[in-house]
């Protein structure tokens, strides 16, 4: 598996992504391929007392101990019988190893985030839902699942911490203008409350790379580029325009180059660092590291001089 996603980490900036596709229920769904580690029969897990009711528990392949969440039954909210021959997708992110269940792996489509459309609330479920893109995968439709909101209710813990904040203590207020790309409804939700709760209170949020590009060019090259925006942040997986993309497009572009950008992202692998320094990104960093994000948007508006004068 790790062999395989090479190829496609290192490219730059081409707005592509491969999904993984498999079945639950008979219902298709995808997760990006970035994301995976690889695939197990599923095993005999060790339950866990006092866990989240789709947490099946933890089990060790190797040296690893892995949480085992119950997909079928998280989506179902029910129980769903087992199968021998289930698998487990076995995930990288956030820093964290977690093995998901599923009913059958069916393949891997690559596609351009161009393919992936936001779903509406009527199908997304609006800011409680789990589905962040539909993509279409030659003749199917496959439901793109947010995991990292799975994990979020599965394990608060795991997510943005609102005390990484309050531990900065008392801020003064800044109004310099940020625009953030992230298409999770959830941690567009958290990072901006995190934000406004450090001082950063004039803020743009867009649900995608390709939104965000296309409201950078109403000024592209104005000579009072601070007033419009003073930084961006992204995150990578996101539909239309994934934030790799969005980074190649502004770092090379006269006039919005030295605006400083910081990808934000439960994906910032080894590899994937490499690929978000050869765009040109000015700071990456691992969600769900609010307080450090903080710290470096203090730093990058200090050194861009785009900071002076500007709290209160």
């Amino acid at each position: 598996m790790e062999k395989e996603k090479t190829g496609i980490l290192l490219e730059s900036g081409t707005n592509e992504m491969e999904i993984m596709e498999f079945t639950i229920e008979g219902n298709l769904y995808g997760i990006n391929v970035a994301k995976v580690r690889e695939i197990m029969m599923s095993a005999p897990v060790h339950a866990m007392p006092h866990s989240h009711p789709a947490v099946e528990g933890i089990f060790k392949p190797r040296d690893l101990v892995i949480t085992v969440v119950d997909l079928p039954k998280y989506l179902a909210r029910h129980e769903v019988p087992k199968g021998e021959k289930d698998l487990f997708i076995v995930t990288n992110f956030n820093k964290m190893y977690i093995a998901f269940r599923v009913h059958t792996v069916v393949g891997i489509s690559r596609i351009s985030w161009k393919d992936i459309q936001k779903p509406d609330n009527t199908v997304s479920g609006g800011p409680d839902g789990v589905a962040t893109g539909i993509a279409q995968c030659g003749d199917d439709l496959v439901t793109i699942l947010d995991f990292e909101r799975i994990v979020a209710e599965i394990a608060p813990e795991t997510t943005i911490q609102m005390s990484e904040v309050e531990a900065l203590g008392k801020r003064s207020r800044s109004i310099q203008p940020i625009w953030v790309a992230e298409d999770s409804i959830l941690l567009s939700r958290m990072i901006q409350e995190a934000l406004n709760k450090a001082g950063y209170t004039n803020l743009r949020m867009f649900p995608n790379g390709a939104e965000l590009w296309e409201a950078v060019q109403e000024w592209k090259g104005a000579e009072d580029q601070a007033e419009h925006v003073a930084l961006i942040i992204t995150d990578l997986e996101m539909p239309q325009m994934d934030g790799h993309r969005l980074t190649k497009l502004l770092k090379s572009t006269d006039g919005l180059k030295n605006i400083p950008v910081i990808i934000f992202s439960s994906l910032i692998t080894e590899e994937m660092y490499i690929k978000g320094k050869q765009l040109g990104a000015d700071e990456q960093l691992s969600k769900p590291e609010i307080g450090h994000l903080i710290g470096v948007i203090d730093h990058l508006l200090a050194i861009s001089g785009a900071g002076k004068g500007t709290r209160k």
